[in-house]
């Protein structure tokens, strides 16, 4: 049988992922209503369709969800995110769940250069953050590395890694506050994001743009993603 969803899917990864056959397989009508779900999120709005991808991205490096963090991978390259965007937002995730979360990304940037064409270069040894930065570096190319140049040097003295990872780069401050704010939706700690959504908003961040970011949180860590952001969205109340 047919299904638009398995047309959906393909358009989107160029193939038809396992997981989305299976879903097709076992209720085609399932998988139908979700692709009009995603469809509908996944729409430009008050972000951008590259925006919610590279929000993807980093949401998942953060709680180490490589496969999630691959797909939307491709979706932010494919909607024109650079290297250097890429490489920023990834270092947000540095902020929830350290050298982990920079590992993890290590691989959205793999496999970035091979979308983008450029040579993927070999690993150096990577035993500390310090070294997992200088990979970073050598992916995007010194003459883009600025900004993640003095993150590394931030490291090395000991100085705030979050003040100088959220300041404006490649990426706004306002973004990476997104960020920082759809991280804690997607686990589950609606508290904690809603502090990061009050930060965004001082940052310049408008209603529906929180609301999207928590809209795209549903598609990586279910239903209760939204319940967590609701709690701190100001939608349909007085603003």
């Amino acid at each position: 049988m047919s299904s638009k969803g398995l047309a959906y899917f393909k358009k989107v990864y160029d193939q038809v992922p396992g997981w989305v056959q299976q879903m097709h397989d076992y209720s085609s009508n399932m998988l139908d209503q979700y692709t009009n779900l995603r469809g509908d999120i996944m729409k430009p709005g008050a972000l951008s369709v590259k925006e919610k991808d590279i929000l993807l991205v980093g949401m998942n490096a953060a709680r180490l969800y490589e496969r999630s963090m691959v797909y939307h991978t491709k979706g932010a390259i494919d909607g024109g995110a650079s290297l250097p965007e890429l490489a920023e937002y990834l270092l947000v995730s540095y902020l929830y769940n350290g050298e982990q979360a920079l590992l993890t990304g290590l691989k959205s940037m793999q496999y970035a250069c091979e979308l983008v064409g450029d040579e993927t270069l070999d690993r150096i040894n990577i035993d500390t953050v310090e070294e997992i930065l200088c990979q970073y570096i050598q992916m995007i190319g010194s003459e883009n590395a600025a900004f993640i140049e003095n993150v590394l040097q931030t490291k090395k003295d000991g100085g705030d890694m979050e003040e100088v990872i959220l300041r404006d780069g490649h990426v706004s401050r306002k973004n990476k506050l997104l960020l920082m704010s759809g991280i804690y939706i997607t686990v589950l700690n609606g508290k904690i994001a809603g502090t990061w959504m009050e930060k965004a908003r001082r940052s310049g961040a408008e209603e529906p743009e929180l609301a999207e970011t928590g809209a795209i949180c549903l598609l990586t860590a279910g239903i209760p993603a939204w319940f967590e952001a609701s709690d701190s969205l100001r939608m349909g109340q007085e603003q």
